[in-house]
C-alpha cells in the first residue's frame, strides 16, 4: 500500500505543482505515494470561505478558528492516521523524524496561516508538531512541503539503488556527506583526488570517512559536540 499523505492547507494550488514533479512525482506513478492537497475552504462555514477571526483578548492579526481544522482532520481520518502539525513552535525536523515518518500509512498535515491556529484545534487533531527552523513563514504549506519530499524520497525503491542511495547522505550517520566528483578529472586547473582514480577501494572509503569527519567539523561543528 502506498504512503498516503493529505496536506491541509489554504492554499492548495502552492502544492500542486511540487507535488507532478521530480522525485514526488516518480514516487505517485510507481504506486509508493499518494498525494494530496486539501483546500480548507471546502470546510467553512458560509459562502464567503471564512477560516480566521479576530483572537480573543486582542492581539495582532486573526486566528484561525476551530471548526474548519478539526471537521477537515476528521473527515479524512483513520485508525492508522498520524496528524502532523506544522508550526514555529513545534520540535525541529531532522532526517531521524523523516525516516520515522516514512514508516506511517497515513499523513495528514496541517498547515497554519494568519497568526497561527486555535489551541483547541491543536490539542484536539495534532499528534505532534513540527518546524524547519528557527523562523516564521507567511503560512505552513511550505514547511510542510519540505517534510513531505524528505519522507517520500525514503520509500522503497523511490530514489532506486536501493539502501546504498540515502545510507551516506549528510545527518544518516551524524556526519555530513563527503566531497564528490564527477568527470572530467581536471576542470579549470582543479583536479580530482588522485585517490579517487586509482581502483583501490579501501583507500576510497578512508578518504570518505575523513571527508566526512573533516567536514562536519568545519561546517556543523554543533553534530560532532552532540
Amino acid at each position: 500500500m502506498p504512503l498516503r499523505i493529505d496536506v491541509v492547507t489554504v492554499f492548495p494550488g502552492m502544492l500542486q505543482g511540487f507535488f507532478g514533479e521530480s522525485i514526488l512525482r516518480r514516487a505517485v506513478a510507481m504506486g509508493a505515494a499518494a498525494l494530496h492537497a486539501v483546500d480548507l475552504r471546502d470546510f467553512a462555514h458560509d459562502l464567503r470561505g471564512t477560516l480566521d477571526d479576530k483572537p480573543y483578548g486582542g492581539g495582532a492579526g486573526m486566528l484561525m478558528k476551530p471548526e474548519p481544522l478539526v471537521e477537515a482532520v476528521e473527515s479524512l481520518r483513520r485508525p492508522e492516521t498520524h496528524v502532523i502539525a506544522m508550526t514555529p513552535q513545534g520540535a525541529p525536523f531532522r532526517q531521524e523524524t523523516a525516516r520515522r515518518l516514512a514508516g506511517e500509512s497515513h499523513l495528514v498535515f496541517l498547515c497554519g496561516h494568519y497568526e497561527g491556529m486555535d489551541e483547541r484545534a491543536l490539542e484536539r487533531l495534532a499528534d505532534e508538531q513540527l518546524s524547519i527552523g528557527d523562523y516564521v513563514l507567511t503560512n505552513g504549506a511550505l514547511p510542510a512541503a519540505v517534510v513531505v519530499d524528505s519522507v517520500v524520497r525514503l520509500l522503497p525503491g523511490v530514489l532506486g539503488g536501493g539502501a546504498e542511495a540515502t545510507e551516506r547522505e549528510s545527518f544518516s550517520n551524524g556526519l555530513l556527506e563527503q566531497a564528490q566528483y564527477t568527470r572530467p578529472p581536471v576542470y579549470r586547473g582543479q583536479r580530482v583526488p588522485e585517490v579517487l582514480l586509482q581502483g583501490d577501494h579501501a583507500r576510497v572509503e578512508q578518504w570518505r570517512q575523513n571527508q566526512m569527519i573533516e567536514r562536519t567539523a568545519r561546517h556543523r561543528p554543533d553534530l560532532i559536540q552532540h
